[in-house]
C-alpha cells in the first residue's frame, strides 16, 4: 500500500530550533568569557542569578543553554521544514514473519531526501514504541534483505560508494529483531541522506541554507547539528505512523551518531528517551578533560573541524572559556531520561568523564523532582545497569554496538518507558 503525507512544521517550542532571537542581547566573545575550570552550575544564569524553580528552569535557563550551545559549539539548527513523506515497499512478512518492514522516502528539502527504514513488531496489542537512530553505512547494511536499496550519494567506504557486498554487514550492530521481539519498532537512516560526513557545504542540506557564493558564519550548523535537524524530521513523520507510539520515541545512536542522538533530544522534546553510546568528547564526556587518554576539544576540531561551528576552535586551548559544558546538554533533556553506555577499553570516549557529566546534571533533574542518577559511585564493567532516570552502563571491549549493548537499551526502555 502507498500512503502519502505532507506536512508543514513551523518554528516550534519542540524543536527549540531556529535563528537566534533578535531581541536577545549579543553574546560575549569567546576571548571575553570568564574562565571556569569546573564544570559551571547547571543552574546559574550567564548574569549570575540562581535558578530555583521549575518554572524559572524552562522560561529562562534553558532556553538559555540551548542558545549557547548553539552560538558556541553546534551552530543554529535550521527552523522546522516541510516535508513530504511517502511510504513505498512494505513487507508485512519481514523476518520471518515476525515484522513488518516500511520503506518511507522523507523529502525534506529540493533534492535531499531522507530514506528512512521502519520495521515494526507484528505482535504487539498497540502501537509500538521506537528506537530512532542513524546508521552509518546505509539501510541496507542494517539488514540482509536484498531489496533494501543500497545508500546513496558519498559513503564512508573505499571508493566513496556503497556496494551489494556490504549487505547485511551491520545486523548484528542493529539487532533488529532482538528490538522486535521485545516489541520495539526500528527506525533508521544513512546519515549521509543529510549531510556526507566530510568537510565542505556543497551537499546535503547545507547548501540550502546558504546564498550562492556565501561562506558559512562562525555560527552556522555544523555536521552534528544537521544531523540532529535530520533526526527531527524523520519524528515528523514517525508521529504521524498509526503503527507506533508518539510517545514512546526514543534516540539512539553510536560514537559521533551518539553525540548527534543527544544533541537531537536537547533540541526536540518530542523525543522521550536518548541514548548516546560511547558518545564521548563533543557529546557525553566533559570538554573540560582530565583524561590523558580521551580525545581533547582541540584533538576533535583538528580532525573533524564540520562537526561543530567555527566559533568551537576557539576554545581549543581555552576549554576552561566555555560557558557551559556537556551536563548542561543532558539538563536540557531533563525530565527526560537519558542512558549513558561504555566500554572500559574505549577510554578516547572517556567513560569516567561521562558518568561525572551525570553527575553534574543530576541537580536538574532534582528540581524538577524527576529523580536524577542513583549511583553513589562510578560503576565498573560486570555492574548492572544504573537505570534511574540518568542511566549508566560500562562494560569490558571495545567502541563498538553489539547484541549485548542492545539488551541494556531495551531494559532501560522498559524500565523508563513503560514495558
Amino acid at each position: 500500500m502507498r500512503n502519502f503525507l505532507s506536512l508543514f512544521l513551523g518554528l516550534s517550542a519542540a524543536c527549540g530550533s531556529g535563528p537566534a532571537p533578535r531581541q536577545e542581547a549579543a553574546l560575549p566573545e569567546p576571548s571575553a568569557l570568564p574562565s571556569r575550570p569546573e564544570l559551571p552550575d547547571p543552574l546559574l544564569m550567564m548574569d549570575g542569578r540562581k535558578v530555583a524553580t521549575r518554572e524559572q528552569w524552562f522560561a529562562e535557563r534553558r532556553p538559555e543553554l540551548r542558545r549557547l550551545f548553539q552560538h558556541y559549539m553546534y551552530g543554529y539548527l535550521p527552523p522546522a521544514a516541510r516535508i513530504e513523506a511517502k511510504v513505498g515497499r512494505t513487507d508485512p512478512q519481514a523476518l520471518g514473519g515476525k515484522a513488518t518492514l516500511k520503506e518511507v522516502a522523507v523529502t525534506v528539502a529540493p533534492g535531499v531526501r531522507i530514506d528512512l527504514l521502519v520495521v515494526v513488531p507484528n505482535k504487539r496489542s498497540g502501537p509500538a514504541p521506537c528506537v530512532l537512530g542513524l546508521n552509518f553505512n546505509g539501510n541496507h547494511a542494517v539488514l540482509p534483505d536484498p531489496k533494501i536499496p543500497l545508500a546513496r550519494g558519498w559513503t564512508r567506504r573505499q571508493g566513496n560508494k556503497a556496494v551489494e557486498e556490504d549487505r547485511g554487514k551491520d545486523t548484528a550492530t542493529w539487532s533488529i529483531e532482538q528490538s522486535v521481539d521485545r516489541g520495539y519498532a526500528v527506525a533508521t537512516f544513512y546519515n549521509g541522506d543529510i549531510d556526507p560526513d566530510k568537510h565542505d557545504w556543497t551537499d546535503g542540506i547545507h547548501p540550502h541554507y546558504l546564498k550562492a557564493g556565501q561562506a558559512p558564519g562562525p555560527h552556522f550548523f555544523g555536521t552534528i547539528a544537521a544531523w540532529a535537524w535530520g533526526l527531527h524530521r524523520a519524528v515528523d513523520y514517525l508521529v504521524t505512523d498509526g503503527d507506533l507510539d508518539r510517545k514512546r520515541i526514543a534516540v539512539f545512536g553510536h560514537s559521533r551518531n551518539g553525540k548527534t542522538a543527544l544533541v537531537a533530544a536537547a533540541f526536540d522534546d518530542r523525543i522521550a528517551l536518548s541514548i548516546p553510546h560511547q558518545a564521548g568528547c563533543g557529546g557525553t564526556a566533559p570538554s573540560r578533560n582530565a583524561n590523558p587518554k580521551a580525545e581533547t576539544v582541540k584533538r576533535i576540531n583538528t580532525s573533524f573541524p564540520h562537526w561543530f561551528d567555527d566559533a568551537f576552535t576557539q576554545f581549543n586551548d581555552a576549554v576552561d572559556k566555555l560557558p557551559f559544558d556537556q551536563h548542561c546538554l543532558v539538563a536540557i533533556c531533563a525530565p527526560r531520561p537519558v542512558l549513558f553506555t561504555n566500554a572500559i577499553d574505549d577510554q578516547w570516549a572517556n567513560p569516567s568523564g561521562q558518568f561525572q557529566v551525570l553527575q553534574a546534571a543530576d541537580p536538574v533533574y532534582r528540581l524538577l523532582g524527576a529523580g536524577g542518577l542513583d549511583a553513589a559511585k562510578e560503576p565498573q564493567p560486570g555492574d548492572p545497569l544504573v537505570d534511574s532516570k540518568l542511566g549508566y552502563w560500562i562494560r569490558a571491549g571495545r567502541h563498538s554496538t553489539t547484541p549485548e549493548d542492545w539488551r541494556i537499551f531495551l531494559d532501560y526502555c522498559d524500565k523508563q518507558l513503560g514495558k
